[in-house]
């Protein structure tokens, strides 16, 4: 005891050295008594899962979608990344029948690039659509078209997305059915299709038709000539705007050869290639 009283430094040497034999002591009591037993199987279904963390799925990430697998029965086709594969490894790893969806492709409904839409300023603010759109724009006239600012394709874990002479341009080949893009436009330009549907109308003007052409050489006029060609189904007018209803399989590919202004396009949305 006369060695540890005169000498400070041994002396608070050995009570930091027992504090921490202490602390380790009752933490390893913690950890043996209050452990918490995760199932084994919500790893072996995390592995299963492709690990982009997107919240597709509506869960924090792959492992919390995981755990609510193996505890609350939830289904197994809610990873739209993981396409079909990963539905059925994990339908049969639970012993499940697994529903299968079709896989949902980004279509953003706009084809005015700077090249075909006119500017009327410089932008020269913040890089981010949201913000643009608190100002009105970023300068293109149209008011209703992608500003090009990357809002999207930032967001895009896989890089599905990239901006093409002012204009976010989705690759149907790379996107992954996360939908994280949809959110982040601030002019909801951005829909998710089936794949399978492969005629799209890439406008959202609601402009009259003399106003449009005034600043976008590929914007919808309402000439209505798309809409005449099915009849009205599947293709319906609305504030000046033909619109695809992507529930009903358009296949007429009068309605691309018909329309004036090239609004219309054929775009594959599988993997496989262009239809």
């Amino acid at each position: 005891m006369d060695l540890l009283t005169g000498n400070p430094i041994l002396l608070q040497t050995v009570i930091i050295g027992g504090t921490g034999l202490i602390c380790a002591a009752i933490l390893a009591i913690a950890a043996r008594f209050l452990h918490v037993h995760e199932d084994p199987r919500i790893e072996a279904v995390t592995a299963l899962l492709p690990g982009v963390n997107c919240g597709a799925c509506g869960y924090a990430g792959c492992s919390d979608y995981a755990k609510h697998i193996i505890l609350d029965a939830l289904p197994v086709n809610l990873c739209s990344p993981g396409g079909e594969a990963t539905v059925r490894k994990i339908a049969a790893f639970m012993g499940v029948t697994a529903t299968l969806t079709e896989r949902q492709v980004a279509v953003i409904l706009c084809k005015g690039d700077d090249a075909l839409a006119t500017r009327t300023t410089l932008y020269n603010g913040i890089a981010d659509c949201g913000a643009a759109q608190q100002i009105g724009g970023n300068g293109k006239a149209c008011r209703y078209g992608c500003m090009g600012l990357g809002s999207c394709a930032r967001i895009c874990p896989v890089g599905a997305i990239e901006l093409v002479n002012g204009l976010a341009v989705v690759h149907p080949d790379l996107c992954i059915s996360c939908g994280r893009c949809v959110g982040t436009c601030p002019r909801r330009l951005i829909k998710m299709v089936p794949e399978s549907r492969f005629i799209h109308i890439l406008c959202s003007s609601q402009d009259a038709g003399p106003d449009v052409r005034k600043i976008c050489k590929v914007g919808c006029i309402a000439c209505t000539l798309c809409a005449k060609v099915v009849n009205g189904v599947g293709i319906t007018m609305r504030n000046n705007l033909a619109v695809m209803d992507y529930s009903v399989p358009v296949t007429n590919e009068e309605t691309i050869t018909k329309c004036p202004q090239l609004t219309i396009v054929k775009r594959s949305g599988t993997k496989e290639g262009a239809a």
